[in-house]
């Protein structure tokens, strides 16, 4: 009997120990109200972390403002609390029911140290400038609540994601977390990305802030660049971005930006984020981006990524500080305040994560994934309507870029590891920034599938003569080109001498050659003229393949659009050889097709660009004045035979000049239309996207004259105007 009584007693021990570890009761066991009543959900964020912050030690506060890298180095082990694999951990405050913070890179998924050796698997979305080429805010919005959810079951409750950096530079290796070259596409669909990530009550960043815009000598170069162009091109997509999500957090950079470090500017931390854009998150810096315990004077609110070579400047440091008069102690309240505010406004507090044991339905979010990649790609060509490929089709050639296994992702902080494992290991760099993962989504097994009669052939496109020799004999050939994008390094636009070989060589013996571009943005393409069709499949995530193969034969009518200028060469950008000591950005707001417009430069695809299955029109143009805004009403028609949807994009241009660019995007709708139907759509222009920003008046000016409103289907195609008059008009908004 006395034996039993131990086994019970231990068992109930076990127990109690695993319900500790698994319920959310560890850090948000409550006493009643009244003993806590910063638990009181009927009370505002604010009015809780203020209540909250009265009752915090100093020790509890400097413990709130630092956070600890997750994932060990040779020289480094992490706390025993942080989660695996991760990118950070931030220690909570038991004793006031004050959770830990558990952060996790990315915008694309729940992503993975590459230190670490075991990985979780999880699903990856498409590339973030794949989810912008949907031009949809409710595809992003979906996309972020799935890897939310991802994030939420796996542990964690901070997603460091939202990247909305503007493509000033092209070859800027992480293009394919970002949202494009336009600040109202980037900061929409970005805004509607993290949105949905914090739907599950997840805190999310939004990132790099600001003007980190290449990766070359990231740590040092000097963005140069003055204030009235900053406000209307990267800051305006970081601001709406922000309007758009309510995030809970802004990630500063590494970079320097008019001679301050990003995470030491006080121009743009306290007076532009959070005093002009009333901003009331907090700013946690990059991963050893923090320069000092001066920072927090500057508005640096978290210390992130602390670790054996990364120092602590917010614990013992900060102490000193405040002790010297160098930061006033009370800065320390506001830092806290608003990690706490935030933390209490997306719902950390009532709905805390469990230790990452939860249930993930791995095929309906893979299948979130493939609806975003098959709204993203975008079809660039398609002669004599080589596309979509026929079911009875005879014969497929299919070659290169490891189509006979998986699909391209692009690498560092952002890698989400694929279930099934890499599918393409061994590939060089094998560490940081790498590994080079391929998801294992097969396009040439999902091509099988779609054309079960065809004899279909694949060769690795190693030896070009081989791969010639079967293209010659293949009624299409399908040529999957890739290249390889990363953090901490930028890359070339042109593709390997290889590929372009390769895809001379097989074009040459097949007229009906149909190109796959998988990469991380803008390519030359040399041999375009020589090719049937080509489409960009970006980095297309968890199910690639089988959203390539739907495009191909026609099961999805391809929708996506550009959301940046492809450059015929070089000599057809604002700095045509990377720097990387000061970068004077004299193009000022004038990025992407601004830039082309202004030189007057004919690019090989233009922004907004994208060709269907199908035919669409546009008529009935109007304009309307209503509440101070302008309202642009049209109708858009599918006259073609497919099912499809349009992407009606609207622009403005004063006709008398004086803008950075002729014309700006003003807005834009995607409409879902059957053959035959149209539909009538509304845009609201921001008026900001009418106006210039004037520092001396701190506000937006709407210069008086007229105006021409634009309607069509790329930047370079707006066959619909009509001219409305404007007041002049000074809006006193951030």
């Amino acid at each position: 009997m006395k034996r039993s009584c131990i086994i019970l007693a231990a068992t109930f021990l076990l127990l109690t120990a695993y319900a500790r570890l698994e319920t959310p009761s560890l850090y948000t066991r409550a006493m009643v109200p009244e003993d806590r009543p910063w638990m009181k959900v009927g009370l505002s964020p604010s009015a809780r972390a203020r209540l909250l912050l009265v009752q915090m030690t100093q020790q509890e506060k400097l413990t709130l403002v630092t956070g600890f890298l997750g994932s060990p180095l040779p020289d480094y082990t992490p706390s025993a609390l942080a989660r695996h694999g991760s990118a950070g951990f931030v220690p909570g405050i038991e004793r006031l029911g004050i959770p830990p913070q558990w952060q996790t890179d990315a915008g694309i998924g729940v992503a993975q140290q590459g230190s670490v050796q075991e990985k979780i698997t999880r699903t990856a979305l498409p590339s973030g400038l794949a989810v912008a080429a949907t031009w949809d805010p409710e595809t992003a919005f979906q996309g972020g609540v799935m890897i939310g959810a991802e994030a939420r079951a796996s542990g964690f409750n901070v997603q460091l994601a939202g990247g909305v950096n503007l493509m000033r530079e092209p070859r800027n290796g992480r293009n394919f977390e970002y949202g494009g070259e336009d600040p109202l596409l980037a900061g929409v669909m970005v805004g509607a990305a993290v949105r949905g990530i914090q739907s599950n009550h997840i805190l999310s960043t939004i990132k790099h802030f600001a003007f980190n815009d290449q990766e070359t000598k990231r740590s040092s170069y000097n963005a140069v660049i003055d204030e009235t162009s900053a406000r209307m091109s990267d800051l305006l997509a970081f601001q709406l971005a922000l309007e758009q999500s309510h995030a809970g957090a802004v990630m500063c950079s590494y970079n320097r930006v008019n001679g301050d470090f990003s995470c030491s500017s006080d121009k743009l931390l306290n007076q532009i984020l959070k005093k002009d854009w009333g901003f009331a998150g907090y700013v946690m810096s990059d991963w050893g981006a923090t320069h000092g315990p001066e920072d927090a004077v500057r508005g640096l609110d978290q210390n992130t990524g602390v670790h054996s070579n990364v120092l602590n400047h917010f614990g013992p440091r900060l102490v000193a500080a405040m002790e010297s008069g160098t930061v006033p102690p009370a800065r320390l309240n506001g830092m806290t305040w608003r990690i706490l505010r935030s933390m209490f406004a997306v719902g950390l507090f009532e709905h805390p994560v469990t230790t990452g044991h939860g249930d993930i339905d791995f095929e309906k979010h893979a299948l979130v994934s493939q609806r975003t990649a098959e709204q993203g790609m975008v079809l660039l060509k398609n002669d004599q309507r080589l596309l979509p490929l026929a079911a009875h089709i005879r014969s497929i050639a299919v070659i290169g870029g490891h189509a006979n296994t998986g699909v391209l992702s692009g690498g560092g902080s952002s890698q989400v590891y694929p279930r099934g494992g890499n599918a393409v290991p061994g590939l060089k760099p094998a560490s940081w920034p790498g590994p080079v993962v391929y998801n294992p989504s097969s396009p040439l097994a999902a091509i099988c599938v779609h054309a079960p009669d065809a004899q279909v052939r694949y060769d690795a496109g190693t030896d070009i003569k081989q791969a010639a020799h079967l293209a010659r004999r293949a009624q299409v050939a399908v040529v999957f080109l890739t290249q390889w994008a990363t953090e901490s390094k930028d890359v070339s636009l042109d593709l390997s001498p290889h590929q372009n070989a390769l895809i001379r060589a097989v074009a040459a013996v097949n007229p009906r050659t149909v190109v796959v571009l998988e990469t991380g943005g803008p390519i030359f393409l040399p041999w375009a003229t020589h090719v049937g069709a080509i489409v960009e499949a970006w980095y297309p995530g968890t199910n690639g393949g089988q959203a390539i193969a739907n495009i191909l034969f026609g099961n999805v009518n391809p929708s996506g659009r550009l959301p940046a200028t492809f450059p015929t060469s070089l000599s057809q950008l604002p700095h045509p050889q990377l720097q990387g000591g000061t970068v004077r950005y004299f193009e000022g707001a004038a990025v992407g097709y601004k830039w082309f417009d202004a030189r007057q430069y004919l690019p090989a695809f233009p922004f907004g660009f994208g060709l269907s299955y199908t035919t669409f029109t546009h008529s009935d143009l109007a304009v309307r004045m209503k509440d101070g805004n302008l309202h642009v009403t049209f109708r858009a028609h599918n006259i073609g035979k497919h099912a499809g949807m349009d992407v009606a994009q609207v622009y403005a241009a004063p006709i008398k000049g004086g803008w950075e660019a002729p014309k700006r995007l003003a807005g834009w709708r995607k409409l879902d239309l059957q053959p035959g139907a149209s539909t009538q759509a509304e845009i609201i222009i921001d008026p900001r996207l009418l106006a210039t920003y004037d520092p001396a008046a701190h506000a937006w000016r709407i210069s008086a004259g007229a105006y021409r409103i634009l309607l069509g289907t790329s930047s370079q195609d707006l066959p619909q105007s009509i001219t409305v008059a404007l007041p002049e008009r000074l809006m006193n908004m951030p």
